[in-house]
């Protein structure tokens, strides 16, 4: 293994587990921390762990664990994957793994750099835009878990991170690689060990990853591993794929923007059950009768507990956030399990938490990497007889549900 990396969810490290893959690298997803030695011909391997909202001391452990099962394997570097849109509080777990990984590395110059152009990420002047918005106009300020009220990368990774950050400039980054890294090196000098780097194009990601040869640690959205793979010798290849046919089914329960709309779009034109969160806490609908309605329903049926976020306030105050989460994660999580013990051979979710607690209880050990959807998503097969597709919930476009169904395969 040459590049390992330890992704925040499991949506996020699909993500990253797809650009790896494009690129040309024999690439594995792993759901943990594996407790066996990854086979002899895999270059990356990716943890996904689901520690993106849990405590920031359990973070940085299960992190380390994964940093050390990596190093076993004789990974040359680290990849510390987090979101796109920084998800994270003013207590990290961003700023406290990245701290705890470069420690245990000895790494400095680390870059901080979460743009990822195709999905419509970039940072300037170290400020991160969603498209033609700042983060904190783009609907991620009503996320239900990491609300992000400030688009100042510098500013957030100071509140969270020990280490002083510095900064990178886009006049640095479009002079190329020696640029970069000579601009990286005057910030070190500087007393800087986290660096947040501006990247607006994709040509930018691919010299911000010349730039990094060599370097222990590397942190960022799957966006900054495009130029990472070069540095291994390796070329892009197409990626195979066997179609699964059968019956599919979709599970969201993200409440971002892009997600709403395709919920919408998909409404209009599809089967859809509304998951209403007080009657999953009361039993009032349940896993099992949620997954034979979707098993007997004709087309691509959609179970959704995505909300608007009023709605969302509104279930938070009533029940409480962690309770309410809870409730969903494990009734999607069992819901998925249920369809797989019917038959479903094609499972699609929507939202970080809600894909992670579906890998989680159906128990994947490793996902193989599959062609593109949408940009950042990547068909995964499970098994002979499962295959899925992990989105986080800012991703995909108007009609993501109906083309990663036909991706997947048949009906």
């Amino acid at each position: 293994m040459l590049l390992g990396c330890i992704g925040d969810d499991f949506t996020g490290s699909s993500d990253l587990a797809n650009t790896l893959a494009k690129a040309g690298m024999r690439t594995v997803q792993y759901s943990g921390v594996p407790t066996a030695p990854a086979g002899a011909d895999v270059q990356a391997g990716v943890v996904a762990l689901k520690s993106r909202s849990i405590d920031p001391q359990e973070a940085i452990r299960q992190s380390l664990e994964a940093l050390a099962w990596l190093q076993a394997q004789g990974c040359e570097q680290i990849f510390f994957k987090y979101c796109s849109t920084f998800d994270s509080t003013a207590e990290g777990n961003i700023g406290p793994v990245a701290d705890a990984l470069a420690d245990a590395l000895d790494a400095h110059n680390v870059i901080v750099c979460p743009a990822f152009p195709g999905a419509g990420r970039s940072v300037y002047q170290g400020y991160l835009f969603v498209k033609d918005v700042l983060l904190n106009e783009s609907g991620m300020e009503n996320h239900p878990l990491t609300p992000m009220k400030d688009a100042n990368l510098r500013r957030l990774m100071a509140a969270q991170s020990k280490n002083s950050v510095g900064h990178v400039p886009a006049s640095a980054v479009f002079e190329g690689a020696a640029a970069i890294r000579a601009r990286m090196d005057a910030e070190k000098s500087a007393g800087h060990r986290m660096l947040i780097v501006d990247a607006l194009r994709d040509n930018d990601l691919m010299e911000i990853g010349a730039a990094a040869k060599g370097l222990p640690l590397i942190t960022g959205g799957s966006g900054v591993a495009l130029g990472l793979p070069a540095n291994f010798g390796i070329s892009p290849a197409e990626v195979p794929w066997t179609p699964q046919s059968g019956k599919a089914a979709v599970l969201s329960g993200s409440c971002s923007v892009a997600t709403r709309g395709q919920i919408a779009y998909h409404v209009a034109r599809h089967p859809s059950l509304k998951i209403d969160p007080a009657d999953v806490i009361s039993g009032a609908q349940t896993p099992q009768a949620t997954a034979q309605w979707l098993y007997e329903t004709e087309g691509l049926p959609l179970a959704y507990s995505s909300a608007d976020p009023d709605d969302v306030a509104a279930v938070q105050k009533k029940f409480g956030s962690e309770a309410a989460a809870h409730a969903l994660e494990t009734f999607f999580g069992q819901t998925a399990v249920c369809l797989a013990e019917l038959g479903v051979s094609r499972i699609l979710t929507a939202g970080g938490e809600t894909s992670g607690a579906v890998v989680e209880a159906l128990d994947f050990k490793t996902l193989e990497i599959g062609p593109e959807i949408d940009p950042g998503v990547p068909a995964l097969r499970a098994s002979d007889e499962l295959v899925i597709a992990l989105k986080s919930g800012n991703f995909g476009t108007e009609d993501y549900f109906e083309k990663a169904s036909k991706v997947l395969g048949q009906d």
